[in-house]
């Protein structure tokens, strides 16, 4: 027999994945320290529209990261793993939660990612040293307006027109 999990109501909702936030940004800020550039929040819980099994997705910017994903991931448990007790006293509570964290250097985050092209849209930034996550938006955001791109709604999720005005064969760039 399968274990019953409470109902939860929005207004239960937002209070959890606030304190989780709140939670997370003291972790992220005691491990990374003055290496800390960015943390932004995106998804659902950036667009406000989070479930009780979304994850939370954020985006963590720092100097001097560890070389490969493993390794930055390996620095990172260092946070979930304190984290780990709020979560399951989320999931408790009828709130299944998972961390999703992405973790770049500023050089890769200058680079850009698809990734960036719905935060221009929904991105929450918590920590932001000298607006260099904001001016990386902006960046896109500006490239995305001179190339006519749009955000187009389908089913249940977006997907974006880069160039409403493509042709065959032509080349552009982000």
């Amino acid at each position: 027999m399968s274990e019953r999990v409470p109902e939860v109501n929005l207004s239960q909702m937002d209070t959890a994945v606030k304190e989780l936030e709140k939670r997370l940004l003291a972790e992220i800020k005691a491990l990374y320290g003055k290496r800390l550039v960015s943390v932004v929040v995106f998804g659902s819980a950036g667009q406000g529209t989070q479930r009780c099994d979304s994850d939370l997705d954020v985006l963590v910017g720092a100097d001097r990261l560890p070389r490969g994903r493993m390794k930055r991931v390996e620095e990172f448990s260092i946070v979930e793993n304190r984290i780990e007790p709020f979560l399951k006293s989320l999931q408790q509570a009828g709130i299944a939660t998972d961390l999703s964290p992405v973790i770049k250097s500023p050089e890769e985050a200058e680079k850009g990612s698809p990734l960036f092209l719905d935060m221009v849209e929904d991105a929450r930034i918590l920590v932001d040293r000298n607006g260099f996550f904001k001016a990386v938006l902006k960046r896109l955001r500006c490239r995305l307006e001179k190339l006519g791109a749009r955000r187009i709604w389908m089913g249940n999720a977006w997907y974006w027109d880069l160039k409403p005005d493509y042709k065959p064969g032509e080349c552009f760039e982000l």
